[in-house]
């Protein structure tokens, strides 16, 4: 089941009622110069779900790509993402971003990280839930937030966050956060989903993959997605791309689901978002 055959996207609806591609494609770490490429190709494929950050400096790539495409607008699900030197003044922020992708109202809003140092998460919150409701974008919500983060926002806005886009793969399951979340209605969506890659090798991920005449990295999208998850695995290669895509039509039985949800181990590939503080980002 390599390769994509007609197999339909499963969409998710978010606790304001706008549907999302539950399988989208991210551009993190995509150089600026290529992302146009890239993000054609993606779409190509039978991706609609984008998800670029302004720190990744290339939303302007991602807007020519959709212009490019001629996909209608309403078929298409956008994200991108507050850079953290910017929670200050988030509603600027927001239209830089906008204008980079060309588009008068973006799909999803998210602040980055929290970075509690600078204590400017809440007050960056209360600029996208005017920017929610004004319309601009359907959906605010936030990355990288952990349980006390969550709390905060909570108890001091007015709008639940739309997602909380964190750091998951069989690895690095962030139980209590994804619960906690959830408790909230806030869906889960993951980055790094692979592990970056350093999960495709593990023992239940290559038997069910042999088992299925599937790749390791189709196994774990599929489980991804029988947990519930939003996932945004990236690739430059176009093959990899389908082949990413048709983890949507790999069903895995709940013994097999659990076999790889037991590869929690704690392991965390990117910043740990209690003590993150990079504001260049």
């Amino acid at each position: 089941m390599s390769e994509q055959s007609n197999i339909t996207i499963p969409e998710l609806t978010l606790n304001n009622s706008v549907s999302i591609p539950q399988l989208g494609f991210g551009v993190f770490q995509v150089p600026a110069g290529e992302t146009q490429k890239v993000v054609e190709d993606a779409l190509e494929a039978g991706y609609r779900h984008i998800d670029t950050a302004a720190a990744y400096r290339n939303e302007a790539g991602v807007g020519a790509a959709i212009a490019a495409s001629g996909i209608p607008r309403e078929e298409l699900f956008i994200t991108t993402k507050l850079r953290n030197g910017e929670q200050g003044d988030a509603a600027a922020a927001f239209e830089n971003s906008r204008k980079a992708l060309g588009l008068d109202v973006l799909d999803l809003y998210l602040i980055h990280w929290p970075v509690p140092s600078q204590g400017l998460y809440v007050d960056a919150w209360k600029a996208m839930e005017k920017l929610y409701n004004e319309g601009a974008v359907r959906s605010i919500g936030v990355s990288n937030f952990l349980e006390d983060h969550l709390d905060t926002l909570l108890g001091a806005t007015d709008v639940v966050p739309a997602v909380n886009q964190i750091e998951v793969h069989p690895t690095l399951q962030q139980a209590a956060v994804a619960a906690k979340s959830r408790s909230h209605g806030i869906a889960v969506e993951a980055y790094s989903p692979l592990g970056q890659g350093s999960d495709l090798t593990s023992g239940p991920v290559t038997t069910l993959a042999e088992q299925h005449d599937a790749t390791p990295a189709q196994v774990i999208l599929a489980w991804h997605l029988a947990t519930g998850n939003i996932v945004i695995p990236k690739s430059a290669n176009s093959s990899r791309m389908r082949e990413n895509l048709a983890a949507a039509g790999l069903s895995l039985s709940a013994e097999e689901i659990a076999s790889i949800t037991a590869l929690e181990s704690g392991t965390r590939i990117g910043a740990d978002p209690a003590t993150a503080a990079f504001t260049q980002l």
